[in-house]
């Protein structure tokens, strides 16, 4: 099997790499079953000062990630060096933190003593998707090292030099050899890698097919999985809120890193007193968009990453329109080299259309006009996926007691849906489970265990 790196700005074939194979992957695991006995007993002070030098790293050679980063997924340049910031970022937050949230915990009332401690497990695998190549992979990685685990990357098989980046980025900074191992693997190949036994859990970002079938394996295996797949995230606009605000975040969120974001807001449902207002506004901020060659950085939206995923793009696109959906804007395949897709409105789509409750991973926003809060909840709801959602009102009283009510892994109230170090990270229902990020994400990976006397 070959693995291939191709700009999507140009369709220009990058770079090829031979896929690893079954005696080279798991003399790997193997090597990094065996770094994990002494990497499990060093302390958190010296894993610390380890993700200290990989943040110092990533910030040192920023502008030369976001290239690689610009041309094999066509992230725009600005975007890519903030994605590298947040690596860092990500890095020294368990670094400083890590020790105080896995510090064993004193139980009173169990006989004459008695305390929650947790420990390291083993090896981590992480199946990590291409549309944010570093992030997705160090807020995993960040947790699991300063847990005591060690961990190997599965990265999307369109991202192999961005993976082999992450790779040297932690050699450079020195951890002991095999702790952190980039595996160039097919993704037939997970369901052998979960077979070693030193692997005892999976973390994996994708799409929501591809986390059945994993948490499939994990769960055959017995071995603990995290999924967070995709969203079709709501995003309600009460006739109150900062119209300016609200239509500036839109578009950001539903266009940064060319719509292509788990937690972008996809279906825009909006009071019919603003309806024609907000349409009309983001059309028009959204068609001043700049669209062009990631590396340049005036680009605000670059290429989709490949070809066949605009292609499935135009078909939900078409379907809309079949269904009833209004194009307002774009929706139509560009002339030229590279996979670049316009930014997209539709409006007027039959909330029971059966793509209105699928996920359009694109610059495409689906606007809905609602009469109250109880029709915009049940249309929010209306939709297997659960990961993310805001909410846009003067009353931010009335915001919380509307966010409540939404059935996602976390809801903004004015704000554009993000992940923070700071918080837990994940979804319900077909978005997946488990959490990471916060000290919810660092315990996900380790053995919870009491130890009692008396």
């Amino acid at each position: 099997m070959t693995i291939r790196s191709l700009n999507p700005a140009t369709e220009e074939v990058l770079e090829t790499y031979d896929a690893y194979s079954l005696e080279q992957t798991n003399a790997i695991l193997d090597d990094v079953a065996t770094a994990w006995e002494s990497w499990r007993t060093t302390s958190f002070s010296y894993r610390a000062a380890c993700l200290k030098r990989a943040a110092q790293k990533l910030r040192s050679q920023a502008s030369e990630l976001a290239v690689i980063m610009a041309r094999e997924m066509g992230k725009p340049i600005r975007q890519g060096e903030g994605e590298v910031g947040k690596c860092a970022a990500v890095l020294d937050f368990y670094a400083e933190e890590a020790e105080g949230m896995l510090a064993p915990e004193r139980v009173e009332g169990v006989g004459r003593k008695a305390c929650v401690t947790f420990e390291p497990m083993g090896t981590v695998l992480t199946v990590m998707p291409w549309n944010f190549p570093l992030w997705q992979v160090f807020r995993i990685a960040a947790p699991s090292l300063m847990a005591g685990n060690t961990m190997v990357l599965k990265h999307a098989s369109n991202v192999p030099q961005c993976a082999l980046a992450i790779e040297r980025i932690f050699k450079e900074a020195e951890l002991p050899e095999n702790i952190f191992r980039t595996l160039l693997i097919g993704a037939r190949q997970v369901e052998s890698v979960l077979d070693h036994p030193s692997v005892f859990a999976v973390s994996l970002t994708g799409s929501e097919p591809a986390g059945r079938k994993v948490a499939s394996a994990a769960g055959a295996r017995l071995k603990k999985s995290v999924m967070e797949l995709g969203g079709s995230d709501p995003f309600i606009l009460l006739p109150d809120a900062d119209m300016d605000e609200a239509v500036r975040v839109a578009t950001l969120s539903r266009c940064g890193n060319t719509g292509q974001t788990c937690i972008a807001a996809k279906r825009f449902i909006v009071f019919e007193e603003v309806y024609e207002t907000f349409v009309s506004r983001l059309s028009e901020s959204m068609s001043k968009l700049v669209i062009g060659d990631p590396l340049e950085s005036a680009t605000d939206m670059g290429p989709m990453s490949s070809g066949t995923l605009r292609e499935e793009l135009q078909e939900q696109v078409d379907r809309c329109v079949e269904s009833g959906g209004v194009l307002r804007l774009g929706g139509a395949l560009p002339k030229g080299p590279g996979f670049y897709y316009p930014p997209t409105i539709i409006t007027d789509l039959p909330p029971d259309a059966s793509v209105a409750r699928e996920e359009l991973f694109g610059p495409v926003a689906l606007v809905f006009k609602v009469s109250s809060v109880d029709e915009a909840l049940a249309l929010a709801n209306d939709t297997p996926f659960g990961l993310g959602g805001s909410v846009w009102t003067g009353d931010e009283e009335k915001g919380v007691e509307i966010a409540g009510r939404i059935r996602t892994g976390c809801v903004f109230v004015n704000g554009l849906v993000r992940s923070d170090v700071h918080l837990p990270f994940g979804g319900t229902g077909s978005s997946g489970y488990g959490r990471e990020l916060g000290v919810w994400g660092i315990r996900e990976f380790v053995n919870i265990k009491p130890v009692c006397i008396g």
